[in-house]
């Protein structure tokens, strides 16, 4: 017998498959191997999470359209024992940073429905808004500290691409860490990480993207705004993960987190907004630097070359950003 949470994973799998048709408890207790009072548990818990599950003479049904936009565990089939879903918190940040001091394991990913303390780069914060994807994925890399950016740099490329096929328009890069369609902000990535000598012990990517949520100012989009309708955020969460792990194994090295990594930086820069523009350098509200935006360079850093071609300024990730 499964417990729980398996049984609630394996009750939607089934009546999704029968796409609103009525299913029988005995017919699901025989399918899943389970009792009809484990089916009937399993029901009511779904139920009470929120699933519009009617009740009839001849079973149960589930209608698929009004059922595609949860992501509690069990929405992830087998592998729901990764993943850990609030209703409200703080920010999914915090909830990382406590899995990773606990020891959970790589790909442990956090989600909420709503963040009362949401966040950007610098203490900013993140407007987190009920429709919205909120998650902060636990990577445990085992690079040196001086890679950090990395990480980072992968998963704005998988979101990009993720958000891309979704919304049918191409998802631009801003360094360090934003999205932007059509000029306009649609998600935003940043990191923590706590470390050891020289190496890290472990990373959180957290990742903020306007999916179903009202956007906050006409600078932002979301992705019903574009395609006219409401979009899974399971299935986004899923496309930018499963994206990720494409990228890391298209890189020479066998790790997409090898020092100055030129296949990363090479596929961001494919995808980066306002390559060859005009850009400001901003550090603690005051420009320390002008120049043309010309990418990034293997280890992450952007690149601005004087606009008389006789120079060329780095900059690490960090409190410094880009204004164009």
């Amino acid at each position: 017998m499964v417990n729980t949470t398996s049984t609630r994973a394996a009750l939607l799998m089934t009546l999704r498959e029968k796409a609103g048709k009525p299913v029988s408890g005995g017919a699901l207790a025989q399918n899943l191997g389970v009792s009809r009072v484990a089916v009937w548990k399993g029901i009511q818990a779904l139920s009470g999470a929120g699933y519009p599950i009617e009740t009839r003479t001849t079973g149960y049904t589930l209608d698929p359209a009004k059922a595609n936009d949860f992501l509690h565990p069990w929405e992830f089939g087998e592998q729901e024992a990764m993943f850990r879903h609030f209703d409200h918190t703080g920010s999914t940040m915090d909830r990382a940073r406590e899995c990773a001091q606990r020891g959970l394991a790589a790909g442990t990913v956090i989600t909420a429905e709503k963040q009362s303390a949401g966040r950007g780069r610098n203490g900013s914060a993140w407007a987190s808004r009920q429709g919205g994807l909120f998650c902060t994925i636990l990577e445990r890399p085992g690079i040196a500290l001086a890679d950090y950016y990395l990480p980072a740099m992968l998963f704005q490329i998988a979101a990009a691409r993720a958000l891309g096929s979704f919304c049918g328009k191409p998802v631009r890069l801003r360094w360090p860490n934003d999205l932007y369609i059509d000029k306009r902000k649609i998600a935003g990535v940043m990191t923590e990480l706590a470390g050891e000598a020289d190496s890290i012990n472990w990373l959180t990517i957290g990742i903020g993207v306007n999916v179903n949520n009202a956007v906050p100012s006409e600078k932002a989009v979301s992705c019903a705004g574009i395609t006219g309708h409401t979009v899974s955020r399971r299935e986004v969460l899923l496309k930018i993960i499963n994206e990720a792990e494409r990228l890391k194994k298209h890189t020479r090295s066998g790790t997409a987190y090898a020092q100055g990594n030129r296949f990363l930086a090479a596929e961001w820069n494919s995808l980066a907004d306002c390559m060859g523009a005009k850009a400001a350098v901003v550090y603690a509200n005051k420009i320390c630097a002008r120049g043309i935006f010309d990418g990034i360079d293997p280890a992450g850093r952007c690149i601005i070359k004087s606009e008389n071609g006789k120079g060329t300024l780095y900059f690490n990730p960090g409190p410094v950003s880009v204004v164009f």
